[in-house]
């Protein structure tokens, strides 16, 4: 067990490296050259690609027997063990000079999530875990331990969701869902970054967060640093939590079967609508 968790200390030491350089990168920088991809909302901009180009070579000298898996380049994503990044994840946001944005780190094996770092370079945030190793954060006054909060009931929750690009003609845009628990929790937010919306639900600062189609890179990192700030993570139903099926629900586990039991709810209520 020690030399396991070694390893994987030492592995989380390569992440929160990388993504300090990312962090010096990226910080203070300007979108540049804009392009889309197959959505005209899903952008792309050259610091993206500059971004990933800096972890995929970093990754590759300092951890050479690890497969690496990029939102712009690609990889294996199916290899057993992966790092898996984002190196912009609310690139919207940054396109916009909005701060909400994040580089997302995570070293994804067999059994789930081992390592995992988010950094905000522009709110000078950073979030990190490993598997076993609890969850922290550094906000500018030294690492913190974190905790998911103690909020028990759905009516006075704070959750956080998001949408996908395609929402204004894809059926599956989550606008039923979002209608659903603005209706039922005490509050609803929409940053535009996944991993961002999770490392704030192990911080406390959100009760709950769901979305779906997702990407694994969206999700690997924040999933971790959420379970390991004793925050519960699964599918939408209930079920594991896999990061390759770009879906998930993070809460601070009491109010998690509510939320997954309200989702059900708008499922069977978009069933029976279709079926009339």
């Amino acid at each position: 067990m020690r030399e396991a968790n070694a390893e994987l200390d030492d592995a989380l030491g390569i992440a929160l490296t990388v993504a300090a350089e990312a962090s010096v990168l990226l910080r203070g920088a300007r979108a540049g050259e804009i392009r889309t991809k197959s959505d005209p909302r899903d952008l792309v901009t050259e610091w993206d690609s500059r971004c990933e180009e800096l972890c995929r070579a970093r990754l590759a000298t300092l951890a050479p027997a690890i497969p690496f898996v990029g939102e712009e380049g690609g990889g294996d994503e199916h290899a057993p063990r992966r790092w898996l990044v984002d190196p912009i994840d609310g690139t919207v946001n940054f396109a916009h000079g909005l701060p909400l944005w994040t580089v997302s780190i995570a070293l994804d094996g067999p059994s789930g999530g081992e390592v995992g770092v988010v950094t905000a370079p522009d709110l000078g945030w950073t979030f990190w875990a490993r598997r076993g190793g609890g969850a922290w954060a550094d906000r500018g006054a030294g690492p913190t331990a974190l905790r998911v909060s103690g909020v028990t009931a759905l009516g006075s929750a704070l959750l956080v969701s998001g949408f996908p690009y395609d929402r204004a003609t894809s059926p599956l845009n989550n606008f039923a869902e979002w209608e659903h628990f603005q209706r039922r929790a005490g509050a609803c937010r929409r940053l535009g970054a996944a991993s961002l919306d999770l490392c704030l639900v192990a911080s406390g600062a959100f009760d709950g967060y769901w979305e779906r189609r997702l990407k694994a890179w969206d999700v690997a990192a924040g999933a971790l640093v959420v379970a390991e700030a004793g925050g519960r993570v699964t599918d939408t139903r209930g079920g594991p939590f896999v990061a390759t099926v770009g879906e998930v629900v993070a809460s601070n586990g009491a109010i998690h079967d509510m939320i997954v039991s309200e989702l059900a709810v708008v499922e069977r209520a978009k069933a029976a609508a279709g079926a009339k």
